[in-house]
Formats: C-alpha cells, structure tokens, sequence
C-alpha cells in the first residue's frame, strides 16, 4: 500500500507544497488573511480550495530552546476510514493503492463524512447551490500513472518522502534510532485510529503541532457505527412525529375554521 512520511524536522516552510497541489488540481485561489499567534500562517485551516496546509507553530525543542515548527494538514487517508463507512451512498471509497477518494456523482450531501473523520478533514463548499465534499485525493491520478504526489515531488529538503508503507515505517524506525534526541520516539500514524497512509516523525509532542493525541488505535468507525447506522431510525421517526403534529394542527385549525362558518 502506498504512503507517505513527513518529517516536520526537515520541513522548512516553504510552502511548495501547497503550490504544487493548488496548481496540479486546479484548485482556485482564496482570500486569505495571516492566522494564530505566529503571525505567519497562511491560510489558517484546510477548505474546500485548500487541499494542504502548512501550519506554523513555535515550540521548545530537545535542547531547551524555543525554534519555529512547521507541520503539514491533509487527509490522513486511514486504512480503515470512517468516511467512506459512514457515507449511505458509497461516495467515498479506498482505492487499493490507500487513496481514499471522492465521487460527487453519487453524494447526497448528508456530511456524514464529517461528522466521523477523527481529523476533520472533509470540507463542504458552503456557497455553492449543489455543494460537495472537498479533500486531497492523494493525488491518486498521478499514483496510477507512475509518480508520485504533486506535493512529495515538489518538497525541496525531502520533508515528505512517498512510498510502499511498510518501507516507509522501517525507514522512520531507524531515524529515531539514530537519532534519539532529535525525534520523539513516535509514528504518528502508525496505529492512530487503525492505522493511516500519511504518518508524521516530530521532534516534539504532537499536541504542539496541532494533532489530536488522544485517538485509540481502534478504528473510528468501531465506536460510530451504532450511533450512525441509528440515524435513519431517528430520522424516519422524527418525521412520523413531525407528520403526526402536522396533521393534529391543521386538523384543529380546520374544527375551528367550520364552528367560526356555522356561528355567522
């Protein structure tokens, strides 16, 4: 299965990244302002134009010091992603290449998609009258053709490196082997939510960078599913209430409306 290991030590915030994937999917440009205490982030979050993020981050490091941090916000493409579990219309799915991808042909719109992902990744485009779901796609036409993604092609200190996931994770085992003191002694990603295709290597806690540190190992969709496939339950019965209500008022009125006729 293919994936790919950012490491945010080598990561210089350039942004060419976020360039190469704006360009390569023909994203739009977006109106953007500088977010958060650094100063220099640019644009805050991930949208429906913005596919890839680099956010900002001063933190104190091993030695003591505090040092500009940079982390990269995409779709983590989970092995087993709940996204493509909770969508009633199979609009997401997982390639066997790890991509998890999107068809709109099928989307109804219901966003259960994002109310699952444990990294709030999806994005609805809100201004558009038939809206649809929005994310990296693992550039997925590129892995079929043989590349690799815009955005590992287009990183200058090999911050992301793309690959077989396997290898990958051996890779990342030996840096922090031979590096002790420069990384923390965790893959994230490796087992976080079942497992994903996109893992980080960091040289301080996670939380610091803005990841979600308390995710089980299990499978999002283990804990969702009941609660999920009890939706069109909820939903058919709200309706029949709403129906009933419906039909006692218009009923009422309707009684009133005929004693009013007969008393003129």
């Amino acid at each position: 299965m293919k994936s790919m290991l950012i490491d945010s030590t080598r990561c210089i915030g350039c942004r060419a990244c976020q360039v190469a994937c704006k360009e390569w999917n023909n994203l739009p440009a977006e109106k953007t302002e500088f977010f958060g205490g650094s100063g220099y982030q640019n644009p805050g979050r991930l949208s429906s134009k913005t596919w890839t993020v680099i956010s900002f981050h001063e933190a104190e490091t091993s030695t003591g010091d505090y040092d500009w941090i940079f982390a990269k916000q995409q779709c983590m493409h989970c092995l087993e992603p709940a996204c493509a579990a909770a969508c009633p219309v199979s609009a997401l799915e997982q390639l066997k290449t790890g991509a998890v991808v999107y068809d709109p042909g099928k989307c109804i719109g219901c966003r259960n998609c994002q109310l699952v992902c444990p990294f709030d990744i999806p994005c609805f485009e809100w201004n558009k009258a038939v809206p649809e779901i929005k994310k990296c796609n693992f550039c997925v036409d590129r892995i079929e053709a043989g590349m690799e993604p815009s955005c590992s092609c287009a990183c200058p200190t090999d911050a992301i490196v793309f690959g077989e996931r396997e290898n990958l994770l051996q890779k990342a085992e030996i840096r922090i082997a031979n590096n002790p003191g420069k990384y923390v002694n965790h893959i994230y990603g490796r087992s976080e939510v079942g497992g994903t295709s996109v893992m980080h290597l960091a040289g301080v806690s996670f939380d610091k960078l803005g990841f979600r540190t308390n995710l089980s190992d299990s499978p999002v969709w283990d804990n969702a599913k009941p609660a999920m496939e009890a939706i069109p339950y909820v939903m058919t019965g709200l309706g029949t209430i709403l129906g009933a209500l419906a039909w006692f008022i218009n009923r009422k009125t309707e009684i009133k409306a005929g004693k009013e006729v007969k008393n003129d």
